[in-house]
């Protein structure tokens, strides 16, 4: 459903109206562990689990076998210095069960790097110009370090 009001008519009669809906999904990565069917959802507290199965289906065309929902209670923390408390918005979580063919992993974003042999290369460099500044230090102990020849 939505809460925008259209008019009936308009002038020029225009027969080519679209109807959006007021929803909104957000893809969540599970706190727990799930099968790999399972997709979590944060969505919009007005959604049912009709309008989840429609909203998924038409408009990213991912067929759904079962849709629950659970709603999650806002934290109540005490606002320190004033005495009074206050509540977060509750937040109704959409479990979505894919076909058993089916399986979602999230993507790794940020992939671990390899190192290569340029990096290697510049490591070893590094490290044998400091053997090389403490092998010129050694014998002038009462010298900084910022002095050099």
């Amino acid at each position: 459903m939505s809460t925008r009001w259209y008019p009936l008519y308009q002038t020029g009669g225009p027969q080519l109206r679209v109807f959006l809906p007021n929803f909104w999904m957000k893809l969540v990565r599970p706190t727990h562990d799930q099968p790999q069917n399972v997709v979590q959802f944060s969505c919009s507290m007005e959604m049912t689990t009709p309008d989840i199965k429609n909203y998924l289906e038409k408009i990213y065309n991912v067929k759904t076998i079962d849709i629950r929902t659970r709603i999650a209670l806002g934290k109540t923390k005490k606002q320190p210095g004033k005495g009074y408390i206050i509540k977060d918005d509750d937040i109704k979580y959409a479990y979505v069960t894919l076909h058993s063919s089916q399986k979602f992993d999230f993507p790794d974003l940020f992939p671990e790097r390899k190192e290569d042999e340029a990096d290697k290369r510049t490591m070893d460099e590094i490290k044998d110009g400091f053997k090389k500044y403490l092998e010129t230090t050694k014998n002038r102990p009462n010298l900084p370090g910022w002095f050099s020849i």
